[in-house]
């Protein structure tokens, strides 16, 4: 009954804030920020009622989960706005791509939450193989370079829908296909959007084991996720404003899986209380944001587009 009421409130906000039904329009920054302040405070809601109705516990593990999918979640902003700068989406195109991509996601985590609930209570030995990817995933983390473009480029799926499919070489409004000659032809926004599908795809191979590593409640895992993803369409639109300003997030991200990774090896010798998992994660993240804010560096300027003076 808990599964089915809260799906039912998943999709009313799903109506609500992706706006099926009537033309997609692009939120400005007030109506975005707004929509995103609602969404965490409906989480907070949930998670609070949650620790009524099943303690504490079951309260510390939905927070610390929550708190580590958003966060996870932020990156996968900062690869929507490469993808969109790359492929030169016109704003008002942006929100249709985002509510698809919003939608998949859904779907992709809800099948992988149950895959790896399941498999977890078989094959134990499966949370040890988790945490050295979230380890590794961590260390990539440290040493990505912002080099977004070119690895578009190089996209594999990018190269594979341009063989399976004739993909015109301008847009045609919002649509995903045209039908030119007799023959569909995609348009580019259909390769975004596939290409939007396979990186929440990668993502959510690393997310999924981090909240495992946090509680083996199949319906928490399921409520913290959708919680950090179903305001992902308005929080895109606030981070396309204010990413210069968080430089230092990846960094506090990458720290974070490798803390998580680390306490999946050590689950057997070493029992770490859901709230002293939640402060931990919500130090190594606030002080990535304050450090951010702290230290801004140059990047804002280079961001936003100003030429870059040469001696």
């Amino acid at each position: 009954m808990g599964f089915l009421l809260f799906n039912l409130l998943v999709v009313a906000l799903i109506l609500f804030d992706l706006g099926l039904g009537r033309r997609q329009q692009t939120p400005t920054a007030r109506q975005a920020i707004t929509r995103t302040l609602f969404y965490v405070a409906l989480a907070v809601g949930f998670g609070l009622w949650l620790g009524s109705a099943r303690g504490n516990t079951a309260m510390a593990e939905y927070f610390a989960g929550y708190l580590v999918e958003y966060a996870l979640s932020m990156d996968n902003i900062f690869v929507f706005i490469a993808i969109f700068s790359f492929f030169a989406v016109p704003d008002a195109m942006r929100p249709r791509v985002l509510l698809w991509g919003v939608l998949g996601a859904l779907i992709m985590r809800g099948l992988m939450i149950w895959g790896g609930a399941a498999l977890l209570e078989r094959f134990h030995w499966l949370l040890y193989v988790f945490g050295v990817v979230l380890i590794f995933t961590g260390i990539r983390f440290l040493r990505q370079k912002e080099e977004e473009g070119a690895s578009l480029e190089r996209n594999p799926v990018l190269r594979l829908v341009r063989r399976l499919l004739p993909v015109t070489e301008e847009y045609h409004g919002s649509r995903f296909f045209v039908r030119r000659d007799g023959r569909l032809w995609a348009t580019p926004l259909f390769v975004v959007l596939v290409l939007i599908e396979t990186t929440d795809l990668m993502f959510a191979l690393d997310s999924i084991p981090a909240i495992f590593g946090i509680t083996r409640d199949p319906f928490i895992v399921y409520t913290a996720n959708v919680f950090a993803i179903i305001g992902l369409r308005s929080l895109f639109f606030v981070f396309n404003a204010i990413l210069p300003l968080i430089r230092y997030l990846k960094y506090g991200l990458a720290v974070t899986l490798v803390f998580i990774g680390t306490k999946m090896l050590l689950i057997d010798v070493v029992h770490l209380a859901p709230t002293t998992s939640l402060g931990i994660l919500a130090l190594i993240l606030g002080t990535s944001v304050i450090a951010s804010v702290l230290f801004p560096g140059r990047e804002p300027a280079e961001a936003a587009g100003e030429p870059k003076d040469k001696a």
